[in-house]
């Protein structure tokens, strides 16, 4: 059949990359995409289960803050295509969204296979080609993209592989030494928006893993994140925790553990607290006193006590104390392999705008660059900016 040619090649079906193919696309240029996975968008789809968080509605500032080391970066990316752009795109594939309560933004329809059956059919027609079980397995003698052992020729390639997280849904990393032979230089892989390990008694751990702690505020070196948690068998995981998962991390490879202080009512100041419990608790066990003068469900009596002590401080203000700050212990981090992110990748210092410095040709989108940010609608916000400004980046290069 001879070898097939293409103006711009992707590899990757993930949003990153099918972005950077619909921005090809609209431009007329031939484009096709290439994904190793029996199907497109397999962690995009995981990420829709529970409700698909495709960005967040707060001040913009705020927003790129998320991003930490790496917002200056990801900032022109971020503004050429923001949260309100991303919204617009949604809508315009016939799937309306709305703000939650915490402010991230949602589909209607709170899955993600509507959207990306919708995506999929505009992309075809759009003309571009739609490839599967299309394994990329690095270059030829002569610069050839090789795949499935054939090589396939493209003016310019967007690289949108994924990153070390959810080996299982394709991002498995695979990638890194044909880049790195290629002079990219990668930052190590690493657990991000992960659970953390807890050294929990055996009665707590068996008898309260599962259970939510709701409404917290979780305080770690000057910062607070204000939210959900659940405890886990091993320990703590959860939407509060994965918003510090970044510095608890970091804590934990400096000096091997770290304090993680919560506050079980971040609503009611520590005085009134106070004042609550100097009600008579007659013959009440102190779990029922809780209960009653504050509403702390079991699972709080008990995290009191794993934090303080069995023995809990018996004065209204030692116990409001207790309440507003509860330390735990992080002992270690969960394997990369649980986690829902990765921070690592390539180095943006390794690239000229996206591209490879030593193969300009080769143009990087998604979570294999070297960035991390929390859930909340941050992770799938930045892999669709960047799978833009990848796509753009490789029609200039097309001339």
């Amino acid at each position: 059949m001879g070898e097939e040619t293409f103006d711009v090649a992707v590899i990757g079906g993930g949003p990153a990359g099918l972005m950077a193919a619909e921005t090809v696309a609209r431009s007329g240029r031939s484009v096709a995409v290439f994904e190793k996975m029996p199907t497109f968008g397999r962690k995009f789809l995981m990420a829709g289960r529970g409700g698909l968080n495709l960005t967040h509605s707060e001040d913009f500032e705020r927003f790129v803050g998320r991003y930490g080391d790496r917002a200056g970066a990801l900032r022109p990316m971020l503004e050429a295509f923001g949260p309100q752009n991303l919204v617009a795109w949604a809508e315009g594939l016939g799937q309306p969204t709305f703000v939650g309560a915490s402010g991230r933004v949602f589909p209607k329809a709170m899955k993600a296979s509507p959207l990306l059956r919708a995506w999929l059919a505009r992309l075809e027609s759009l003309g571009v080609q739609l490839r599967t079980r299309a394994e990329w397995t690095g270059w030829s003698a002569d610069g050839g993209l090789l795949i499935n052992g054939e090589v396939v020729r493209a003016r310019a390639v967007v690289l949108a592989l994924g990153g070390a997280s959810w080996a299982k849904l394709g991002s498995d990393a695979a990638w890194v030494p044909a880049l790195e032979g290629q002079g990219a230089e990668v930052a190590p892989f690493r657990a991000a928006n992960c659970g953390f390990d807890v050294a929990w008694s055996p009665v707590f751990r068996e008898r309260f893993a599962g259970e939510p702690l709701k409404n917290v505020a979780l305080k770690q070196g000057g910062r607070t994140a204000r939210g959900d948690a659940m405890v886990a068998g091993y320990g703590l995981e959860g939407g509060a925790v994965y918003a510090l998962s970044a510095r608890l991390r970091d804590a934990i490879e400096a000096h091997g553990s770290a304090v993680l202080t919560i506050d079980l009512r971040p609503d009611i100041p520590v005085e009134t607290l106070e004042r609550r419990l100097h009600a008579p608790r007659g013959g009440q066990s102190l779990a029922n006193f809780l209960r009653k003068a504050v509403k702390l469900a079991p699972v709080e009596v008990n995290l009191l006590r794993e934090a303080h002590g069995l023995d809990l401080p018996d004065t209204p203000a030692g116990l409001a104390a207790a309440i507003k700050a509860a330390p735990i212990a992080l002992t270690g981090v969960q394997p990369l392999g649980r986690a829902i992110s990765a921070a690592g990748g390539v180095r943006f210092e390794s690239l000229e705008g996206l591209a490879l410095k030593h193969r300009p040709d080769v143009v990087l989108a998604g979570e294999m660059l070297d960035w991390e940010a929390p859930t909340g609608g941050y992770l799938l916000q930045a892999c669709f900016a960047s799978g833009v400004a990848a796509g753009q980046q490789a029609l200039a290069r097309l001339g």
